[in-house]
């Protein structure tokens, strides 16, 4: 087995209750990935590596970190004697950190977000083995691509969202379903491993990143929140739409106002599962996200500015 790196961000599954009977009544990212990986029995032996690289909250992920998780994945990737990475990672924001890693690295060696739903003080805490699958499957010869593995599945990095405040099983991967399930330790793979095209370190590593909100469309809104955005700088937009990427009147005129004066929009399903489905022969007036979430999104829009020097 070659070398796996495990790098820690904090999360839930770093997290300590001062009742070991409370799964929400906790304070996150308090235990560090060292102490993490020991308590592990099964990892014992194993040739790992861990590294913390933040330690936090997710729900105060940052831009910074990031750039600098991003920055360290790569890293080590390119050393020979590693076979993958595995990130410990909390759950509110993995969706966005898992999407933002693949879009920018699309990496050739398995890159797996793993966390956890309750405290490692609980008495039936998910984190250790959530851990362990995780280190299984980087450790999978031919794995690649950025993964989340939770509760025993195997998730897309570019396609897996949460789905429930407090289930161990918080995750899907919308239409697409599961990359995979793990079974006695074993992945039994149900389709092909994540690909595509990697933008790159560079464009990721400045540290002025545009300005991207979300703004969501339901009964009564309005044009306001689209105004005060652009107001404050905003250097994109993406429109959270009802039903198949409707929007309320006075909002869609609003954010086509943004987009003629320079503003970067994009529509995306709020439902949380589905695509934008658009006729036949017209192109929106608003762009399309397609099978994107708002926060993923969100994510590409900052990408896409990122590159054109936004």
């Amino acid at each position: 087995m070659k070398r796996i790196v495990i790098l820690g961000t904090g999360g839930t599954i770093a997290g300590q209750a001062r009742r070991s009977d409370s799964h929400v009544g906790y304070t996150a990212a308090q235990i560090s990935v060292e102490d993490l990986v020991a308590g592990v029995p099964a990892l014992a032996g194993l040739p790992l590596e861990a590294e913390q690289v933040a330690q936090v909250d997710s729900k105060d992920m940052s831009f910074a970190i990031w750039r600098a998780l991003a920055a360290r994945v790569a890293h080590h990737l390119a050393r020979d004697e590693v076979a993958g990475v595995v990130i410990t990672h909390g759950t509110d924001t993995l969706e966005e950190t898992a999407y933002f890693l693949q879009r920018v690295l699309a990496p050739a060696k398995p890159v797996v977000l793993t966390a956890a739903m309750r405290p490692a003080t609980a008495p039936s805490a998910d984190g250790p083995q959530n851990l362990l699958d995780a280190v299984r499957v980087a450790a999978l010869p031919g794995a690649r691509g950025v993964l989340a593995c939770i509760a025993g599945t195997v998730h897309a990095g570019d396609q897996v969202r949460k789905i429930h405040p407090y289930r161990v099983d918080a995750f899907d991967s919308g239409d697409a379903g599961p990359l995979g399930y793990i079974e006695e330790g074993r992945l039994r793979r149900l389709r092909d491993w994540p690909a595509g095209q990697a933008l790159g370190l560079a464009p990721v590593l400045r540290e002025d990143w545009p300005r991207v909100d979300i703004v969501t469309s339901a009964a009564g809104a309005d044009g306001a929140l689209v105004e005060a955005l652009c107001a404050l700088g905003a250097g994109g937009l993406v429109a959270a739409c009802t039903g198949n990427g409707t929007l309320a009147a006075p909002l869609e005129a609003a954010l086509l106002k943004a987009q003629a004066g320079g503003v970067a929009v994009l529509r995306a399903n709020r439902i949380g599962r589905g695509a934008l489905v658009e006729p036949d022969g017209a192109a929106p007036a608003l762009p399309s996200a397609g099978a994107l979430t708002p926060v993923q999104a969100r994510v590409e829009l900052t990408l896409q500015l990122l590159q054109r020097g936004s």
